[in-house]
């Protein structure tokens, strides 16, 4: 008598699942983020809550995506710095996605808004998953360089 066989199960690419669990721990932060925002909407104004949650909200993120989405050992100041700027890039680019629409059209509707904001922080959010795993939390030797990945260095040899 055999055993019964097992379906095999597929894995995930490794890139992918980095992505999933970027966009998982970035959108639980999101969304801790927004509800802190309206707790705090009657004890401070607005602009210092989000400020300060923007903030808090990215050293957070930055933390989880380097220790879940990215299992990096990087860490420091540093690491907060340069996740810092691509948040500070991501914004610029959605702002400026809006500031186009307004400026094609004066007074676009709720759900044109939405579109272009929610497809521009898309695209700002996949760039900002490959600049923190190509550069912000790659692995690194010891003279500071980008460790390649298996497959180039396979093909160098």
């Amino acid at each position: 008598m055999t055993a019964p066989s097992r379906p095999q199960t597929r894995t995930l690419h490794p890139l992918v699942a980095a992505f999933v669990r970027f966009v998982v721990c970035g959108g639980g932060v999101g969304l801790a983020s927004s509800g802190v925002l309206v707790l705090l909407n009657d004890r401070i104004p607005m602009a210092v809550a989000n400020a300060l949650v923007t903030v808090v909200s990215t050293v957070v993120a930055t933390e989880l995506h380097g220790r879940v989405s990215f299992r990096s050992e990087r860490k420091g100041w540093g690491v907060h710095l340069q996740s810092g700027v691509t948040v500070a890039v991501s914004y610029a680019f959605t702002t400026g996605a809006l500031l186009c629409l307004h400026s094609v059209r004066s007074e676009p509707s709720a759900l044109v808004e939405q579109t272009v904001y929610l497809s521009a922080s898309a695209l700002a959010g996949i760039g900002r998953f490959m600049v923190l795993r190509i550069v912000v939390f790659a692995e690194r030797t010891t003279a500071g360089e980008t460790v390649r990945g298996r497959t180039s260095m396979a093909m160098a040899a």
